[in-house]
């Protein structure tokens, strides 16, 4: 239960990693767990595994096994997913518009 939809939709992308993966899914979608990792670098497979599955949970990522040896699974961004990209670009945008890019490590948005 979520206190109210600014509660929910914060909660459903809060954590370190959880806008980057939007953000990389969104930029190739059908994106492999290992290259994901290896582009999230130094993300650890725990924490990778734990993000992905409160998206999936919450309807924003989807996980497709193709069932094959080795093992093929794939993710890509659901619609849902992809109705948040306009709303972490417009918070992307105030953050570039409103702090030094010097306090930044990266930037996300372009």
């Amino acid at each position: 239960m979520y206190a109210n939809e600014f509660d929910a939709t914060m909660q459903m992308i809060r954590g370190k990693w959880k806008i980057r993966l939007l953000y990389k899914l969104n930029a190739n979608s059908h994106s492999r767990f290992n290259t994901l990792q290896h582009e999230l670098n130094p993300i650890t497979h725990k924490i990778l595994a734990e993000q992905m599955n409160q998206l999936i949970d919450d309807g924003l990522v989807e996980r497709h096994d193709f069932h094959e040896q080795p093992l093929h699974v794939e993710y890509n961004l659901t619609k849902k997913g992809q109705s948040l990209i306009p709303v972490v670009d417009v918070i992307c945008d105030w953050g570039l518009a409103n702090v030094d890019i010097s306090e930044l490590k990266e930037t996300l948005c372009d």
